[in-house]
């Protein structure tokens, strides 16, 4: 009893004391100040049963095609990254192999579990794949998911043997991408300022809902999975740069698929896992907006507002505005390395921020790394998936050109808000002149968008690197651009596997 006491006197002590606050020096938000809003959960789980292929709009469903191209062919190239092979030993360790579901790139199978994971880890390896827009100011552009990660290899790994239908992958897809990027927007932008990693935490809502989908879940199982997976949301952004930000990747993948076959079996779980009190918003954000996501999920989908952006480097998607930019300069300039004195880069704080690795020492730091990102493509002309590894990242040329880069918090910037990734150029050339540019997005965005010719571009490109065979590339992407017409989606299953 004294014990008792003492704790609960304590605990009064410390929420009363002036050091109980949030990590940005405010009080932390009052329970009786969270938003009350009953059936939300309840909500998102009836849009997930309810939707029809029919409703999701023809310009809707072509996009998530280019999406989807884009999440095979990063998965191509990212079995060939070390943590691909690492995965593959591991489920060798295990015993995980001889199940029905594909392991991307190889000749195994394992379990539909283990394959949304290891294919989920190589779809995010190259950190290559699409990015969600914000669709507020204060959420910020490009870091709230990656939509295609967390849904994509989940139910390739659930339907593979199930004769699923294009139209049914579609739907499924759709529906997974829509909940993952809802949630995301709706919740606090605490949650990702203080180190939440959104694909990681909101992810695995999108992967639950599409497995839900794609098994044909009633209204209470759908529940009881959403309930399930939000008790394995996890993912810190300290991460960023080690092959642990693509793991949470892939764990957000997995999560869905184990959710669902748990709930399958008769596994239950809190019905209103999103809006309770001790439940997801409240826990990972401590608030959350409430109009963000309610009587929001398809209208509009947020592949047509504000839109999903394709990548054209393999590096974190907010240097690709200042990438984007540079390489129009070096074309119209004829710019060489050579001639280069000094590059400054401003952007806002949130990217300086997460743009962390001002000194990489690795190919995965490398695509954190603004300064990186720019001496690159001043030294080679491009950035491709092999600029990226450790010995160029070492080389001492590209020291030498990483020294000159001054990556900085521009007041201009910051005054454009978070769901921009204004990017302010000046090339300061040793003849005296000065180059200026500046970019607000970058290639692959929805103010500059990918045509599915040349996503295929892209992901031919993924494929060449990971060897694939050229005949099989070609089918790939003939049968992705006629989805919606495939009887059985595990075809996609034999021309990923060796």
């Amino acid at each position: 009893m004294l014990r008792r006491k003492f704790a609960k006197a304590s605990l009064g002590a410390i929420a009363s004391s002036p050091f109980f606050h949030s990590a940005k020096g405010a009080p932390l938000p009052a329970r009786d100040d969270f938003p009350q809003v009953h059936g939300l959960t309840n909500y998102v789980g009836k849009f997930v049963v309810e939707t029809r292929y029919e409703d999701v709009p023809r310009e809707v469903i072509e996009l998530g095609k280019k999406s989807i191209l884009d999440g095979l062919g990063l998965a191509l190239a990212g079995s060939r990254a070390q943590t691909g092979a690492i995965c593959r030993r591991y489920l060798e360790h295990l015993g995980g192999c001889g199940g029905k579901a594909t392991v991307v790139g190889s000749g195994l199978k394992t379990s539909p579990r283990f394959a949304a994971w290891t294919n989920g880890i190589s779809i995010h390896a190259d950190d290559f794949d699409d990015t969600q827009l914000s669709a507020a100011k204060d959420r910020v552009y490009g870091l709230l998911v990656h939509p295609t990660v967390p849904v994509l290899p989940a139910i390739l790994a659930q339907a593979e043997g199930e004769s699923v239908s294009g139209k049914e992958f579609m739907l499924a897809y759709h529906i997974g991408v829509e909940v993952e990027c809802k949630i995301a927007e709706a919740i606090s932008p605490r949650h990702y300022q203080d180190g939440f990693h959104s694909t990681g935490t909101c992810g695995p809502f999108g992967s639950a809902a599409a497995c839900a989908k794609v098994l044909r879940f009633d209204l209470p199982k759908t529940l009881n999975s959403l309930g399930l997976v939000a008790s394995q949301s996890a993912g810190l952004r300290e991460n960023f740069g080690t092959m642990t930000k693509p793991f949470q990747a892939g764990h957000a993948a997995e999560s869905g698929v184990v959710s669902a076959e748990l709930v399958a079996l008769g596994w239950d779980a809190a019905q209103q896992i999103l809006e309770a009190e001790r439940g997801f918003f409240h826990a990972f954000g401590g608030t959350f907006d409430p109009g963000a996501i309610m009587n929001r999920l398809g209208g509009p989908w947020t592949f047509a507002s504000p839109g999903i952006s394709l990548k054209p480097y393999p590096s974190g998607s907010l240097t690709h505005p200042a990438m984007t930019e540079l390489a129009r300069l070096i074309a119209a300039n004829n710019i060489q390395a050579a001639q280069v004195e000094k590059v400054d880069v401003g952007a806002n704080h949130n990217m300086t921020t997460t743009l962390l690795h001002h000194q990489p020492k690795t190919g995965l730091e490398a695509k954190f790394s603004m300064e990186f990102c720019l001496a690159i493509l001043l030294l080679r002309g491009k950035a491709s998936l092999g600029e990226f590894t450790d010995q160029i990242v070492q080389s001492a040329e590209v020291h030498d050109m990483i020294r000159r880069v001054h990556f900085y918090v521009d007041e201009e910037a910051e005054k454009e808000g978070y769901d921009k990734m204004t990017s302010l150029l000046k090339v300061h050339l040793k003849d005296g002149r000065v180059i200026i540019g500046r970019a607000d997005f970058g290639k692959g965005s929805p103010a500059d968008p990918m045509t599915f010719r040349e996503a295929a571009v892209k992901f031919q490109g993924c494929a060449e690197y990971a060897e694939w065979p050229k005949a099989k590339v070609e089918k790939i992407i003939d049968f992705v651009k006629t989805l919606e017409s495939a009887s059985d989606v595990s075809t996609l299953s034999s021309l990923l596997s060796a």
